[in-house]
């Protein structure tokens, strides 16, 4: 029988409060009284701007910190996510490339770019990752965000080539200033998503331990690699297209997480996402509210708030990884290594 954890009501607590209070937070007005009241006027608001904000901003949280956390999982590295991992480069490249080829396409064809980039450029930096011999904790994410910064600098010639920095701009830096009803819904594909990476986590948790683990458990290594590849790019290309690219937040919230509920994917995925919810849910709401009227980009402030927590947890992994190592521990939960069964790892 599933039982809840304490840590998941604590944090499911504190996302349904923060939700509730994030509703009545902007710059027009709105109380919960004057909904009741039948205010029509600020009930179209409250349908139209702010429930589907909240929507989107918790769909953010939830598919970008599963994405991380089935990345790291699967890669055996703690420093691999979305961001780390050209994902994100790589659907911004695909949104370019719908608005050069298809410049009057919908929302939906250029989420349908952006899938198809997203997972190609994830499956390739994975691919190259398990061809380096020898590699250690930080290599690994240099080699994906220099290879990020390759897809990314092909897209910026081709914006100026062709004049499209500008359309491009929505999609480069994360907010949720322009989320309405009728223009977030591709977002809402993170959900099923998510509930199949929940179905696939022993496998995945079997795939991060070795191609021969695996085939000793009878599990098909290259398909639930693939699998869970493929999953992870597409939650991210769907939120790219609707929210555009927020950084850290695939990388930080399963390492936090982590930290108190251990490694195991099944274990610490509920957890991961309510986390992950929470984290965006209140940097948006600091967004909101640190230069009201005005709104600043959610990516300033989880920019800033990443870095920071991203170079503590370098420091703790680090550190943790070689006292692993001097105990005889075998590789640590953030250092790649260099041979687990059969030398498969990533």
């Amino acid at each position: 029988m599933f039982r809840l954890s304490r840590s998941t009501l604590v944090l499911s607590l504190a996302l349904l409060l923060l939700s509730v209070s994030s509703l009545f937070v902007g710059v027009i007005d709105l109380t919960p009284g004057a909904l009741l009241a039948g205010d029509l006027e600020l009930l179209e608001i409250f349908l139209i701007s702010r429930l589907p904000r909240l929507l989107a901003i918790l769909c953010t949280g939830v598919g970008m910190s599963v994405a991380g956390l089935i990345m790291q999982q699967l890669c055996s590295n703690k420093f691999v996510s979305p961001t780390t991992g050209a994902t994100i480069s790589s659907a911004q490249f695909g949104i370019l490339l719908a608005l050069l080829f298809l410049p009057a396409s919908t929302l939906w064809s250029r989420a349908i770019f952006a899938f198809v980039f997203a997972v190609l450029g994830t499956w390739i930096f994975v691919w190259f990752i398990q061809r380096i011999q020898f590699k250690d904790a930080v290599m690994v994410p240099l080699v994906g965000i220099m290879f990020g910064n390759v897809i990314g600098g092909i897209t910026n010639y081709l914006a100026y080539k062709y004049e499209m920095t500008q359309a491009l701009s929505s999609w480069l830096v994360g907010h949720f200033s322009l989320v309405l009803k009728g223009r977030y819904e591709i977002v809402w594909l993170t959900v099923p998503l998510v509930v199949l990476a929940f179905l696939f986590a022993n496998h995945f948790n079997i795939v991060g331990m070795g191609r021969d683990f695996s085939k000793n458990l009878g599990v098909p290594y290259n398909v639930v690699l693939f699998l869970g590849l493929t999953i992870a790019a597409m939650i991210t290309a769907a939120i790219v297209v609707v929210v555009g690219s927020i950084s850290y937040i695939g990388l930080i919230v399963p390492n936090v997480v982590a930290m108190f509920k251990g490694d195991k994917i099944r274990g610490t995925l509920v957890d991961t996402a309510l986390f992950g919810a929470l984290f965006v849910l209140a940097c948006d709401m600091i967004d909101r509210m640190v230069i009201y009227p005005y709104e600043l980009p959610i990516e300033l402030i989880v920019g800033i708030l990443g870095s920071l927590i991203f170079i503590g947890l370098l420091f703790y992994r680090l550190k943790h990884g070689r006292k692993a190592v001097r105990l005889g521990g075998g590789a640590g939960c953030c250092q790649a290594p260099t041979q687990l069964e059969g030398g498969s790892a990533l």
